[in-house]
């Protein structure tokens, strides 16, 4: 792989990468009725990152498709496709796009960038640990990277909500988002 020397670390070459869908996972955990998490993932979405010369100046964006959302019950999954939660009919897709990366300490970045779900955009904080880059047996060149956030999904009009009887929410408001991946060259 063309790789480079940056501050210690072997990172890629300065260039535009897209997401392996076979090998990148888009997942989110939520609480459940205050005891327990309920997670899923989105299984169509397309991404690239930019490495500038300065990865510090480097960019990325992620498009999601909503219908492909999956939690592994039909009936949840239906629901979240509903006009109580992501609309998938009026808004078919959830976008991110980076506005600058914050700062780093070894393999670890913080990365800014604007959500847009439901047609809300917010800022949002990224945690974003570099895995890495090699040579699949395939003479692929990859590089790895595992991205957390969390955010208040309130925030981008995701409001539906029920009582319990015990106290407390059904859904919690805290969503947990989780992209766990490769990158190849575009």
């Amino acid at each position: 792989m063309s790789t480079r020397t940056w501050e210690g670390l072997q990172i890629p070459a300065a260039g535009t990468y897209n997401l392996d869908a076979a090998h990148t996972n888009v997942g989110f955990s939520a609480k459940h009725m205050m005891v327990s998490k309920v997670r899923g993932k989105f299984e169509k979405f397309e991404g690239s990152v930019t490495i500038a010369e300065n990865p510090l100046e480097s960019s990325a964006q992620l498009t999601i498709q909503t219908e492909s959302i999956t939690t592994g019950v039909a009936d949840r999954d239906g629901h979240l496709r509903s006009d109580d939660f992501l609309s998938v009919e009026k808004f078919p897709t959830i976008t991110f796009q980076s506005t600058r990366v914050v700062s780093h300490s070894g393999d670890e970045f913080t990365v800014v960038g604007d959500l847009t779900i439901r047609d809300v955009t917010k800022p949002v904080e990224l945690n974003v640990e570099y895995g890495g880059a090699g040579t699949n047996p395939w003479g692929m060149e990859v590089w790895g990277f595992t991205i957390t956030t969390e955010i208040d999904r309130e925030e981008f009009g995701l409001t539906w909500n029920a009582a319990l009887e015990t106290g407390g929410v059904l859904v919690g408001k805290k969503i947990k988002i989780e992209v766990e991946g490769e990158a190849n060259p575009a």
